[in-house]
């Protein structure tokens, strides 16, 4: 702490004191001490000590707009376009976005695409100059989440397709956030491509054009992790510490379950890819401990299942270093079994403790077995 500390702390015996009573939940640490025990452990405030979720129901939805679904769409088709009806489209989009993490993909491609066309078809009607902006905007972050889900199911080609469309309407509502996630999905791409030179000009130009943006955050993300594939410990480096630094002076976000909203706990998960790639089994370890417990209600179900599942393929390959197949293969069979699933991102991390299985484990029947169910999903 005292490191990172740009101006003198309390003595030893006391700071001591401070950390057992903070340890204890006794107290909480004031705002700077909050900001160097985040920095000490190589993450952000908001990810060590996060304020409540503010997430809003579907009941909430119809509490604020004073509107349910079948009043929205009869607003639509009667090119009723007032205030209250872009509120309800608003909110709409950033429910759908919300679903992202937990909902079922072959669901969520259906609405999305349904709101998608509801919200365009508002384009033909009489809108106002900001009116018509905002449909632009409200279309393409529907764009965006329907193009991350198309590419979840394994169908590049169509996200592809619909990522550009995504980028067509951010740069027609000249919207830097929209035209900076279609970018950073672009960089997604190729990251699980094998393509990491496009994916780090990919974060580049998304960075040129949303540069105040919390997406920002993202793109060094997945610029570290390009770097770290390419065997470039310096640069990864360096671009985790700029996401750190971006996220630590934005202001926490409501609603952390929003797919274009960076939380603080999501650069845990960053971090994770990146040591596991490079061999820092130690610090990967941490940080997948911390990423499933983040994502973990408590009940014990999964509220966000695909980091989940790369968390445990980061343990998976940490025990298969160690020498322990059998939780190798448990972790990894794990991580294949959820339900929700992000094909490309999980078969990518998968190859890690494939290449480990193949090299180390050859002739084990364990590791024959999770070959083989690496295998039907990559294949499906």
């Amino acid at each position: 702490m005292r490191a990172h500390s740009d101006k003198p702390l309390v003595g030893n015996e006391s700071l001591r004191r401070y950390w057992k009573r903070w340890e204890a939940g006794e107290v909480k640490p004031d705002d700077l001490h909050m900001k160097l025990i985040a920095k000490s452990f190589g993450t952000v405030t908001a990810a060590l000590f996060p304020t409540e979720n503010r997430r809003q129901t579907e009941e909430s939805v119809i509490a604020v707009t004073g509107m349910d679904t079948v009043e929205i769409l009869a607003r639509i088709r009667a090119s009723d376009v007032s205030p209250a009806t872009l509120d309800a489209l608003r909110i709409t989009a950033d429910r759908l976005c919300c679903e992202y993490p937990h909902a079922a993909s072959p669901q969520l491609q259906v609405e999305g695409r349904s709101w998608l066309s509801r919200i365009t078809r508002l384009l033909d009607g009489r809108l106002t100059l900001a009116q018509h902006q905002e449909v632009l905007s409200l279309a393409g972050q529907v764009a965006l989440l329907l193009g991350c889900v198309e590419y979840d199911m394994g169908k590049r080609g169509q996200a592809e397709v619909t990522r550009k469309a995504a980028l067509s309407l951010g740069e027609e509502a000249d919207n830097s956030e929209v035209i900076g996630w279609a970018q950073e999905m672009r960089a997604w791409y190729a990251l699980t491509q094998g393509n990491y030179e496009g994916a780090v000009a990919a974060a580049q130009a998304g960075r040129a054009v949303a540069e105040h943006s919390g997406v920002t955050v993202q793109l060094a993300a997945q610029q570290a992790k390009a770097w770290a594939r390419m065997g470039d410990r310096r640069q990864m480096e360096l671009a985790l510490d700029r996401g750190r630094s971006l996220l630590e002076v934005m202001p926490e976000p409501e609603d952390t379950d929003h797919h274009f909203v960076v939380d603080p706990s999501k650069f845990d998960f960053y971090a994770m890819d990146c040591y596991r790639i490079v061999g820092e089994d130690r610090l990967a370890t941490m940080y997948a401990d911390e990423v499933i417990r983040n994502s973990t209600n408590v009940d014990g179900t999964h509220r966000k299942p695909m980091r989940v599942a790369e968390a445990e393929i980061t343990l998976g390959v940490a025990a298969a270093r160690d020498g322990d197949v059998e939780s190798a293969v448990n972790y990894g069979r794990r991580a294949l079994r959820g339900e929700r699933k992000s094909l490309p991102s999980l078969v990518m991390c998968s190859r890690e403790l494939a290449t480990l299985m193949r090299t180390r484990y050859q002739g084990t029947q364990a590791a024959a077995d999770y070959l083989e169910e690496l295998r039907a999903v990559s294949v499906a």
